[in-house]
């Protein structure tokens, strides 16, 4: 069976383990098999003959801070929306979010595909006729490496436009302060807003 070796490798398993098992200078070893001397330096520390992954041990995102994710998953998992559905919703939030790194950010935790909801599981009940800018607003409490956040969203049931802010408490008058943000988000006219 043949062997498999990374791209760019300059030396097979049985030049690796002759290398390990020799007493010769790098350099004498280095230029007997045609390698640089890190390389065999590199072999010579090695307690086998595998290639290594290569790039980071966890991946993590390079668009997203810790916070902006933390948001993206707690909006995810609270309101179950499409990916373009939250990726709209959150763009508001998170201006530099596209459609590939919020796919991306689901992906890594799990949660890309959204649940089936045929089977034994319990049908969804459906939201009764609401004019439009008639929002639903929630509270969601999101844990992060910093410690508790909460994330305020509303959705607009008929239009499906939604905001969300992520914030260090849940009081008053971060909520009005929500409230006053959400007022100015809007893309529409709302019925109870004079313009």
């Amino acid at each position: 069976m043949g062997q498999v070796h990374h791209g760019s490798a300059t030396t097979t398993a049985a030049v690796r383990r002759a290398i390990q098992h020799s007493q010769e200078s790098l350099r004498a070893l280095a230029k007997r098999y045609g390698i640089n001397p890190k390389t065999v330096a590199k072999w010579k520390g090695r307690p086998d003959t595998a290639d290594r992954r290569t790039g980071p041990k966890a991946p993590l995102s390079t668009v997203l801070s810790i916070e902006e994710e933390a948001i993206v998953l707690a909006f995810r998992r609270h309101t179950l929306l499409p990916l373009d559905d939250c990726l709209y919703a959150l763009q508001a939030t998170i201006p530099h979010l596209t459609r590939s790194s919020l796919h991306r950010c689901l992906q890594r935790h799990g949660i890309s595909r959204l649940p089936d909801t045929e089977g034994d599981k319990p049908k969804r009940s459906k939201f009764k006729t609401c004019p439009i800018g008639y929002f639903h607003i929630d509270i969601a409490e999101v844990l992060t490496e910093m410690g508790r956040l909460y994330l305020f969203v509303a959705i607009d049931r008929t239009s499906k436009f939604a905001f969300a802010q992520l914030h260090e408490k849940a009081t008053r008058r971060v909520a009005g302060d929500f409230l006053r943000a959400l007022a100015v988000a809007v893309p529409y006219p709302h019925p109870h807003r004079a313009d």
